[in-house]
């Protein structure tokens, strides 16, 4: 069965992705998931996440996608080591070295290369499933020719993003957010935290969604350029990628507010089941689903607005002295 992964940003979240149909949910521990605190989890919050996804019939796992120092291994397998004796379901990880180790002590752990490891030829695929990982995400610029491929070729999981965005360089690979601002701070466990840098615990400023002007020297070439960011929903593509068999399909979205995730869950679980259901000899027809799915993204938009108005702001505040 194709799996539903759906966002928490907090408990509530959790118990609502559940509630929706969700097949497996995805939380962030605190300081290293790419997200501001307040959307990520303590680790006792996710203690109780396991438990409120189990207890629904719904998968966890833990996404510890920021790049790591050498000192910061030790304490995020310790993390590891509690999470994994709650019965956490997998990780979900970006670099390397962090993903061979926790292999190396969890070889019975799934393990997820996140849309930050940026995966893009089957080479990689095949690096990436060396050091243990089991299911990729798959670039969001990635055809469904080339999908098909790898599935016929590489025995490995593959996770499409359903609504996510698409970055003007590589999505999950941030460098242009801390133009404003990088502020280095340590939180009470000692780890490391880069305001800005949302490669190291920090979060994304969103600094790509300014207004931009292009000069040479002192002449403008153009007045406004746009560095592609734009957010979206997969709707024609999703009776193709479950013909496909793809494992799993992904929705962001930990920063949202609680209902707007539910109302996301909701939609595509109801259209997952919709289409597994419908007659194959017959055109499924998409026609309601794109009203439905115009209102969801009327109310996306608006928070994902609101949330880069108040990015912004933060981001221009100055740095404090060291």
């Amino acid at each position: 069965m194709i799996e539903l992964l759906a966002p928490a940003g907090n408990l509530p979240m959790v118990e609502a992705a559940v509630a929706n149909g969700a097949n497996a949910i995805y939380v962030g521990p605190r300081g290293w998931s790419r997200r501001r605190d307040q959307y990520e989890m303590s680790d006792d919050e996710v203690h109780a996440a396991i438990e409120i996804a189990h207890g629904g019939g719904a998968k966890l796992r833990v996404a510890i996608n920021t790049n790591m120092q050498s000192h910061e291994i030790a304490p995020m397998l310790r993390k590891m080591d509690r999470f994994v004796s709650w019965g956490v379901d997998g990780a979900i990880m970006t670099d390397i070295g962090a993903i061979a180790e926790v292999h190396r002590r969890f070889p019975h752990l799934t393990i997820h290369a996140s849309i930050g490891a940026n995966i893009l030829n089957n080479e990689d695929v095949r690096f990436y499933r060396s050091i243990g990982v089991s299911q990729v995400v798959a670039d969001t610029k990635l055809t469904l020719t080339e999908l098909a491929s790898r599935k016929e070729q590489i025995d490995v999981g593959i996770e499409i993003l359903i609504h996510a965005n698409k970055c003007y360089t590589y999505l999950g690979k941030c460098w242009m957010s801390p133009y404003h601002r990088l502020e280095r701070t340590t939180d009470p466990f000692g780890k490391d935290l880069f305001k800005g840098s949302p490669n190291r615990g920090g979060l994304d400023y969103r600094v790509c969604m300014e207004s931009w002007e292009l000069y040479s020297g002192e002449q403008m070439w153009e007045k406004s350029v746009a560095l592609k960011n734009d957010a979206f929903f997969l709707l024609e593509d999703i009776p193709h990628l479950i013909d496909l068999k793809v494992q799993c399909l992904k929705v962001q979205g930990r920063e949202y507010p609680v209902p707007l995730v539910e109302r996301m869950v909701r939609f595509y679980r109801d259209l997952i089941d919709a289409y597994i259901a419908s007659p194959k000899d017959q055109p499924f027809n998409l026609s309601p689903w794109r009203s439905r799915l115009a209102t969801i993204e009327a109310q996306r938009d608006t928070a994902r607005s609101d949330g880069t108005r108040l990015l912004l702001a933060e981001a221009r505040q100055p740095v404090p002295a060291a």
